[in-house]
């Protein structure tokens, strides 16, 4: 059996992360829970090439991915040896890991391990096997539930996880490590999925009097009092012609 190596964000035959999709990633996320790093929005090829991951077996793109996010970290000034000093990972549910054949999150950190120069240690244990992905914003908020190593006392721990979309997982992750001693919890993840919120771009004209124009708002109709307030860009008039 010939085993073909495909791109995990397209699908391409070739690396695992073809040049068009490695510079994809290359962005910011626009917003992420509080108290949560992220390196890029779930959104487009970012999104397609973490569920390469987690459910194509692209497991050789997990390097990529914790490049990322060291970029990320060290961007945010976070410091191997003085801010950090150990990293983990939020696990799965053991039924998504057996079924998987691997953790992807567990992955991701001990990439980001290697490059920090860091040792990369199982310090949390989830509890239950019911998966994140599928529940409402109320679920994912009231769970997962972890247990600490008792190892953890005074450690300056990185908590890893593939993506945040509440942050509840990471936050619980924190508590617990927090609760056990940790001296200090820094949590990021990959991806971070964009808030419900919709986003607006704003045109400045060139006229300076005139408002400016809102992309992605719906245009309401204006009275004449308004209209007299704020007057419409006039048209330039029509070459004369000789």
């Amino acid at each position: 059996m010939i085993f073909v190596e495909r791109c995990a964000g397209c699908g391409t035959r070739g690396p695992v992360l073809c040049r068009p999709c490695r510079f994809a990633l290359v962005g910011r996320a626009s917003s992420s829970p509080p108290g949560v790093l992220a390196a890029v929005a779930f959104t487009g090829r970012p999104r397609d090439v973490l569920l390469g991951l987690k459910y194509g077996n692209c497991r050789p793109v997990a390097r990529h991915l914790g490049g990322l996010l060291v970029n990320r970290l060290v961007a945010a000034g976070v410091r191997a040896g003085v801010d950090v000093d150990i990293v983990t990972w939020a696990p799965t549910s053991r039924r998504r890991r057996h079924h998987r054949g691997f953790d992807q999150a567990e992955l991701i950190a001990r990439a980001v391990a290697r490059q920090l120069g860091l040792p990369c240690r199982r310090l949390l244990e989830r509890e239950g096997n019911d998966p994140q992905t599928g529940r409402s914003r109320a679920d994912r908020l009231s769970n997962p539930a972890f247990r600490a190593a008792p190892s953890v006392t005074g450690r300056r721990v990185l908590v890893i996880d593939d993506v945040a979309t509440t942050g509840a997982t990471l936050r619980q992750a924190s508590s617990v490590l927090d609760d056990m001693g940790a001296s200090s919890v820094i949590c990021a993840a990959v991806a971070a999925t964009p808030g419900r919120q919709r986003t607006c771009q704003v045109i400045q004209g060139p006229w300076a009097a005139t408002p400016a124009a809102v992309v992605g708002e719906p245009q309401q109709a204006r009275s004449p009092a308004d209209r007299s307030r704020h007057p419409s860009v006039p048209r330039p008039a029509p070459a004369r012609t000789a």
